[in-house]
């Protein structure tokens, strides 16, 4: 049947176009139903695909005036150190914004992952930096589609305008605009940088530190400017003293474990904490990113409900706890 081929031929798309959808809007529960509703949509009309472009190009189509339509009912996704200065006392006042629409991360293969094109993993990892994509979040919806499509998947203009039914003018007009709004206010270059080869090693050192409650030894992995953010906790960090000090005065006063993983091309880990029956359950998702072999940025996402999207257990039990 033509819908079975559709879904052999659309699987080998299901990565990338996850992660486009992301870069559109921020969350990754929100892009896990774009491209659900994509593949969906997708199934229905194959029949009437007329092969006239790709089925990569006409995936790429759908899912972009899919997240289009969803961001015309949403708000823009930030992370806090979008939203104020930075605490450098670890004793500040924590104040909680459950009412803001907060970035997520995004589950990313990790440096050793076999893939058919390595090439393809080094573009997810450097597109979907945190930095970065807060950044994209600062961008019209319309801008930010081209400069997506044309900058970082590769599209051509006369392609991303056919996209949204605009004039290759209008699409220019648009792009120019998009680079010209990063360009004013860029990314740290530093979040962008391709994965070193330390990553994993880093990655080791600061689980086994932290699951001992050792700040010592965290802070030999810390740079002395590093920030620290915890979503939906509005409050942040800056600097190794302030970092350590909050992990003294409210992090370490329970027993923890972690579990490793990779978020949006960085090291990452699931954090478990200790609940009042002793056991360990899911509490944050933990990404680190690096600099010549230390940490410059932690961004603790306080969400249990992430796991499931990570692939990890709610609940530590038997010897993994």
């Amino acid at each position: 049947m033509p819908t079975d081929d559709f879904t052999d031929l659309a699987a080998s798309y299901r990565q990338e176009l996850l992660a486009h959808c992301y870069r559109m809007l921020g969350s990754v529960h929100d892009a896990e139903d774009l491209v659900q509703e994509t593949l969906l949509r997708g199934w229905r009309g194959y029949d009437r695909f007329d092969h006239r472009s790709s089925l990569r190009t006409w995936l790429y189509r759908i899912a972009t005036n899919a997240c289009l339509t969803a961001l015309a009912s949403t708000h823009r996704r930030v992370l806090p150190s979008g939203l104020g200065t930075a605490a450098e006392d670890g004793g500040t006042d924590l104040a909680q914004a459950d009412k803001i629409a907060w970035l997520t991360p995004l589950p990313t293969p990790g440096r050793t992952a076999h893939a058919p094109d390595p090439s393809q993993v080094t573009v997810l990892r450097a597109s979907t930096r945190l930095a970065l994509v807060a950044a994209f979040q600062r961008l019209p919806a319309r801008q930010r589609a081209m400069l997506l499509l044309v900058d970082v998947v590769g599209f051509r203009i006369a392609e991303a305008a056919e996209f949204l039914g605009i004039s290759v003018d209008a699409c220019r007009s648009l792009l120019q605009r998009a680079r010209a709004a990063l360009a004013a206010d860029p990314p740290s270059e530093d979040d962008i940088r391709p994965d070193s080869e330390v990553d994993e090693e880093v990655l080791r050192r600061y689980l086994e530190a932290f699951e001992a409650a050792d700040t010592r030894r965290l802070a030999e992995l810390l740079r002395s400017g590093v920030t620290y953010e915890m979503p939906p906790i509005a409050t942040w960090f800056r600097g190794r003293d302030a970092v350590c000090d909050h992990w003294t005065r409210r992090v370490f006063t329970k027993s923890r474990r972690a579990l490793p993983l990779w978020a949006n091309g960085c090291p990452a880990m699931a954090v478990y904490m200790e609940d009042a029956d002793g056991a360990m359950r899911s509490h944050a998702i933990e990404v680190l990113e690096t600099q010549d072999g230390h940490i410059s940025r932690v961004v603790v996402f306080l969400r249990p409900e992430l796991f499931p999207h990570f692939g990890v257990p709610d609940v530590l039990t038997g010897a993994s706890a």
